[in-house]
């Protein structure tokens, strides 16, 4: 007899996740029938008594804002990736119930880069300084060979960018967000914004740009990556960060490698579509 098997992702607000989509799909494409992936609301205030119900069924979770530090003093170990950005994304379940903390963020982000042919660049652009920046400095610091220019609201971001830059080891020059057009000219430019942040800057796109990597993926394109794409740039979205952090999740949570990235992929461009169509992405409540 087969033993059942659980996997989740949590957050607050989580009604929008796409995670339980990709899960799926992999488990579709893996065989796994006796898998299953949910969604469940769930903030810091909950996350202990939640993690304090996980029984031998579980493999493990997806995490989302506001989870990912909070999350942290709960755990019994966290790997050096999730250490040096204090963000876990991921946490696994071992067969002795230690709950272990994992970061696919940054893997992910790396893949990503990786897969459209960027895998070193003399300079880089950071749009935003939130909670996705530190990620992203983490990821540069592997990709970029020489400094990483932050467009940032305020000194007290400018500041907490360079402390970052200085804990991951990149040269961290920051620049106020109102000179953020200078950052178009980069050979790469992550944009770590939230929706509408950078609309006013796509007209700016130079022809012949570097490659973008805008971390939204819903709507899609942004207003930026739409003109960067028509100016002839390589252009990547929220969708691959979700789809290569997922598949290092699904690889880790079931053991089972490759995980089936097109499958995955696939999967969440269709769950898009169905949203900008009006309607649900999938099944779940």
């Amino acid at each position: 007899m087969s033993v059942r098997r659980r996997a989740a992702v949590l957050g607050s607000p989580i009604a929008h996740s796409l995670s339980p989509v990709l899960h799926r799909a992999a488990y579709a494409e893996l065989g796994l029938d006796d898998w299953t992936y949910e969604r469940f609301e769930v903030d810091e205030r909950g996350i202990a008594a939640f993690l304090t119900e996980l029984d031998a069924d579980w493999a493990g979770l997806s995490l989302t804002m506001p989870l990912k530090r909070a999350v942290i003093p709960l755990l019994d170990e966290i790997s050096a990736t999730a250490a040096s950005v204090e963000a876990v994304n991921t946490v696994l379940r071992a067969p002795d119930g230690r709950r272990l903390g994992d970061n696919t963020d940054v893997p992910g982000m790396l893949a990503a880069l990786r897969e459209r042919g960027v895998r070193q660049v003399e300079s880089a652009a950071v749009l935003g300084a939130g909670a996705t920046a530190s990620s992203a400095l983490a990821a540069l610091a592997r990709v970029c060979t020489g400094t990483v220019t932050a467009y940032v609201r305020g000194e007290e971001r400018g500041q907490e960018m360079r402390r970052w830059g200085d804990r991951l080891g990149v040269r961290v020059r920051t620049v106020p967000w109102e000179r953020a057009t200078e950052a178009l000219a980069a050979p790469l430019v992550v944009a770590t914004t939230p929706p509408g942040a950078t609309d006013s800057l796509a007209e700016a796109v130079p022809q012949g740009p570097g490659a973008l990597f805008d971390v939204l993926y819903e709507p899609w394109p942004t207003p930026l990556a739409d003109v960067w794409d028509r100016r002839g740039g390589a252009v990547l979205g929220g969708l691959d960060l979700l789809v290569h952090q997922a598949v290092l999740q699904v690889e880790r949570m079931t053991g089972r490698t490759p995980a089936p990235v097109h499958a995955m992929r696939a999967a969440g461009e269709a769950a898009l579509r169905r949203r900008a169509a009006g309607g649900p992405a999938d099944g779940v409540g």
